[in-house]
């Protein structure tokens, strides 16, 4: 089949505003099945106009948050009811097993619309006591206003979820959204708009404008219209973003990925740290900005345990995901699939051991082989940048103080992971680990009520959770007199 994907704006597919479009490649196959618009500048204008007139004169701007909430709900329902179609859109995109969206992303997207139709009526303003005003009494409160238009810049490794992190938050603060999805994959955020469609949000509260990060998104930063920019992707982007955005002085909130620790004391739960750390490596292809790719192990079980998490990555069938069996699919682009090769070259060439995987060359499709590195340090460029595939390093440490300075020597801070049975250790180490998230003898749960983010070059800001909800609003003072 097909597909001849447009832009939404307003409510109505469109194209792109000098026709041109771009090819959408199956990474099993390497075929292309399909194209999107590609946008321009005139299309982000055109659906940040859109999205501006519902804010200020539409029939968004009237409703309260209870009302809201109630739309957000009924979104919920239809992606919940749309589950199969909506894991096998972001399924079919990047070549994942569409197990993996159907228990994971999808849910969580329905848990996020559902808790941010309860945060929609909760976002309340405060009073504030004062000392009058030259002897006369005063009343100051505030309110929160939405920011306004958001530019919503989402990847293409868990589209769905992602944009709806950002969506469900916005549409609960009373912001509307031009969302750009990646290039790659934008089916799923096409999907979603025509829910809300359905679900009865006015049109032009959602807006999607397919196409490039340096045309849309670069559009988006700079229009002078879109007042915050919500973008999950690499540190480069994030920081032109940050660079372009900032001349205008808009919100910005970046979410840029990691190269997060996974610790694993010596009195940990062997078994159950085997399957944490091989979820943390290989979920989606390893595809994953929390993915735990640095395996850090105390000196007394380390060698036993690479040599476990190498036979675990052995055992991973890799093929066409959507045969009966295999447990992972390629990777989602050419340019993933030479990247994650060049990264395991170079693991080789600076002298990690390798037990498991190496350089993949398939005949066709972008697989690439679960690779795991043993008798490597905190130096090596696999310990170091984030590969975005399912490549572990395996790093040995002695002490509690080492573990931790290893963890904290990355320019990253996205999140962790702590294996032990010592409660009190746990807590130290979470404690001294400079992440946004850890989980202790879990691999970093995602819950709609958690907020999510890191620090360091994982970014600034958080989704999730009622802040992210706050985080879509100005706090505006009022102060009244009251004359006597």
């Amino acid at each position: 089949m097909t597909e001849h994907l447009n832009h939404f704006i307003a409510g109505t597919g469109v194209e792109a505003s000098d026709g041109r479009r771009i090819a959408l490649v199956n990474p099993v196959t390497e075929q292309v099945y399909g194209s999107c618009a590609r946008g321009t500048a005139e299309d982000v204008d055109r659906a940040v106009a859109a999205a501006q007139r519902q804010l200020e004169h539409g029939a968004w701007r009237q409703l309260d948050g209870a009302q809201r909430g109630r739309l957000l709900v009924k979104l919920a329902d239809l992606v919940e009811r749309d589950t199969d179609v909506l894991a096998d859109l972001d399924a079919d995109a990047i070549g994942r097993s569409p197990l993996e969206p159907r228990r994971l992303d999808v849910p969580n997207a329905v848990a996020n619309l559902r808790a941010a139709a309860g945060w929609a009526n909760q976002l309340e303003g405060r009073t504030i006591p004062t000392g009058g005003y030259f002897g006369t009494k005063t009343l100051s409160y505030t309110v929160r206003e939405p920011v306004g238009v958001v530019g919503a810049i989402v990847p293409w490794n868990s589209p769905l979820m992602i944009t709806v992190w950002k969506l469900a938050a916005l549409l609960a603060a009373g912001c509307t959204v031009v969302i750009k999805p990646s290039e790659e994959t934008p089916q799923s955020a096409l999907h979603l708009a025509a829910l809300a469609q359905e679900a009865g949000f006015p049109d032009g509260v959602i807006n999607v404008v397919t196409g490039y990060g340096a045309e849309v998104g670069r559009a988006l930063c700079e229009h002078p219209h879109v007042a915050k920019i919500s973008f999950t992707g690499s540190p480069e982007a994030g920081r032109e973003i940050q660079r372009t955005a900032g001349v205008l002085f808009k919100h910005v909130a970046l979410e840029l990925g990691g190269k997060s620790p996974q610790i694993v004391f010596d009195d940990a739960p062997f078994d159950d740290a085997l399957r944490g750390c091989a979820l943390g490596l290989f979920a989606n292809q390893g595809q994953v900005c929390a993915a735990g790719s640095r395996i850090l192990v105390q000196r007394g079980i380390a060698e036993r345990f690479a040599a476990a998490l190498a036979e675990a990555a052995r055992a991973v069938k890799v093929g066409d995901p959507r045969e009966p069996g295999i447990q992972m699919g390629p990777v989602a682009k050419k340019a993933q699939f030479d990247r994650v090769n060049r990264y395991i070259q170079l693991g080789i060439d600076q002298g990690a051991t390798l037990l498991a995987g190496g350089v993949s060359t398939p005949e066709r499709g972008w697989f690439v082989r679960p690779t795991i590195f043993a008798n490597a340090n905190n130096e090596m460029a696999i310990a170091r940048d984030e590969i975005f595939g399912p490549v572990g390093t395996v790093i040995t440490f002695d002490s509690e103080e080492e573990a931790v300075a290893l963890a904290n020597d990355s320019t990253y801070g996205l999140a962790a992971t702590v294996w032990t049975t010592d409660l009190a250790r746990a807590h130290r180490v979470a404690a001294a680990v400079k992440v946004g998230a850890v989980g202790v003898n879990c691999w970093s749960p995602l819950d709609a009520n958690l907020p999510w983010g890191g620090v360091k070059t994982s970014g600034i800001g958080r989704e999730g959770g009622f802040g992210g909800a706050m985080a879509y609003t100005e706090e505006k003072v009022i102060t009244v007199l009251l004359p006597t």
